[in-house]
């Protein structure tokens, strides 16, 4: 069987350089799929030797992906060959205007023009490259953000709520979005339109509990649009942040409930915020809610990516997608303030007193307690089996003395208890030395085999608990629903990356 020409290129790459700092992905121009599903952006990209494959129909789209992918400032160079195609190779001619009126109009400024000879000597074929450079996020998105934050005018806080929503979202499942194919905007995703409003849900719960007003003359769940049956029943029964996070599972009554709440709020959030935030100067939605009925059992509701999706779609422009998934750090402060401000001011009108900080603290996004419990169960499980549990970052064999689970992820950057991200670790490896340090990307590889053979042994030998972990990880990694224990360890190595990209986060170097 003939081996892909990309394929073997990759081998063949791999082979001469097997830097454990190298990331192999295969992907395809003009869409990059999967690298845009990673939701990182990159300082420099190199499109060398590629460009006379893609299609002229397809040049357009291809160098606006590779645009949207750079940072600001970030490097594009791409060479250009001249010359005839090798026998049996189809190519197509390439110019250097062609990229010059691309740049232009996708924001980017050409900094070098290069000519020069073919590297291996081919006297009819001669290369141009062209060094390119992003200056700045190019698209608008953070002053139409910070514009809907400050100046838009508010009702109520439901335009904060939503862009909160959605922004956690993009920061902690930025794999549930899909690309829309929308002409107007190919690069605007579709979100999980349940995974939006389980989100709002978590946002209001402890305001309404509290009697924080939500817009002028609010107290309590009255006067709310979605706060109805099932909002009410789960305020009334201390629904938690567990309940409505990706991956968790219900039956009987709390099923039904968490079912209404969803869908009540997914209502108010399309006739409400969505239909009502504007760019500016236009009539033009920056939202677009699709609402779909949920057609899932009503004694058993299990919040995976496709059952969000049953409550329809939010479609959010390409723009502000990027802006959100790229500088979370700074929406998210300015989103709180501007909604405790906001609060106040309503309160104030209703001559109502609130202490210093209530209302912040009640903003404060509220993750399920950190536990360790599942890892513990299992491990504990395995031993009593007879079982080997390894300390995935040293290889030393653990009893239940000197077992700890870590977080591979640490905590304090990324509040997660997601079954792939609790590990078995030696208790004085964990405590005095990786604490809340990122491990390497060497670290990490090198201890794959440790990882993925603790994912088999604890979550996927059980038919329950390998749905779960197949089902968070989906949420919250770059992989398909129907995933194998390899591609969540390669996904698992592409949040990594993008944790300490965002943060910056100090890394651990161990020397085992």
């Amino acid at each position: 069987m003939a081996v892909e020409p990309a394929a073997a290129m990759r081998s063949e790459g791999s082979r001469r350089h097997p830097s454990e700092r190298i990331r192999w992905i295969d992907d395809r121009l003009p869409t990059l799929d999967a690298v845009h599903r990673l939701a990182l952006a990159f300082d420099a990209i190199l499109v060398a030797g590629v460009w006379q494959h893609v299609a002229p129909g397809g040049r357009e789209r291809a160098f606006r992906k590779l645009g949207t992918l750079l940072k600001p400032g970030g490097v594009l160079v791409i060479t250009l060959r001249d010359g005839p195609a090798p026998v049996g190779r189809p190519m197509h001619d390439t110019s250097l205007g062609e990229v010059e009126v691309l740049a232009r109009s996708h924001g980017l400024e050409i900094l070098r023009v290069d000519h020069t000879e073919d590297a291996m000597a081919r006297t009819e074929v001669t290369w141009t490259t062209v060094v390119l450079r992003l200056p700045d996020d190019g698209a608008g998105a953070l002053p139409l953000l910070r514009g809907i934050i400050l100046s838009d005018e508010k009702s109520s806080t439901y335009k904060l709520g939503l862009l909160r929503a959605v922004a956690r979202v993009a920061e902690y499942a930025p794999a549930t979005a899909q690309p829309t194919g929308d002409v107007g905007d190919p690069d605007a995703v579709e979100i999980p339109l349940g995974l939006v409003a389980a989100n709002w849900i978590r946002m209001y719960l402890p305001l309404v509990r509290l009697g924080l007003p939500q817009a002028p003359g609010n107290s309590g769940p009255d006067g709310l649009g979605f706060a109805k049956t099932g909002f009410r029943a789960l305020a009334d029964f201390s629904a938690s942040a567990q309940d409505l996070r990706p991956g968790a599972m219900h039956t009987g009554e709390r099923a039904t409930l968490v079912r209404a709440a969803i869908g009540e709020a997914a209502a108010t959030i399309a006739m409400m915020p969505a239909n009502f935030m504007r760019f500016p100067n236009s009539e033009r939605r920056v939202f677009h809610a699709q609402r779909e009925r949920s057609r899932g059992r009503q004694m058993s509701l299990s919040l995976d990516v496709s059952t969000l999706r049953e409550w329809g779609t939010l479609t959010v422009p390409g723009a502000v997608w990027r802006a959100m998934t790229r500088f979370g750090a700074w929406i998210e402060p300015v989103l709180v303030a501007e909604w405790a401000r906001l609060t106040r001011r309503y309160a104030a009108r209703m001559g109502m007193a609130i202490e210093p900080g209530k209302v912040e603290a009640a903003l404060e996004w509220q993750e399920p307690l950190r536990s360790t419990v599942a890892g513990r169960a299992a491990a504990q499980r395995l031993i009593a089996k007879g079982r080997t549990v390894e300390c995935v970052w040293s290889g030393c064999d653990l009893s239940m003395a000197s077992l700890d689970v870590d977080h591979c992820l640490p905590w304090s950057a990324w509040p997660c208890d997601d079954l792939w991200n609790l590990l078995p670790a030696d208790r004085r490896v964990n405590q005095h030395q990786k604490r809340d340090l990122l491990p390497s990307a060497t670290l990490l590889a090198s201890s794959r085999q440790r990882i993925v053979a603790w994912w088999e042994d604890a979550w996927l030998e059980d038919n329950l608990l390998g749905e779960v972990f197949i089902r968070e990880a989906a949420a919250a990694l770059p992989i398909e629903c129907a995933a194998t224990p390899a591609e969540v360890f390669s996904a698992l190595e592409w949040r990594r990356l993008r944790l300490r990209q965002d943060q910056q986060l100090p890394e651990w170097h161990p020397a085992f």
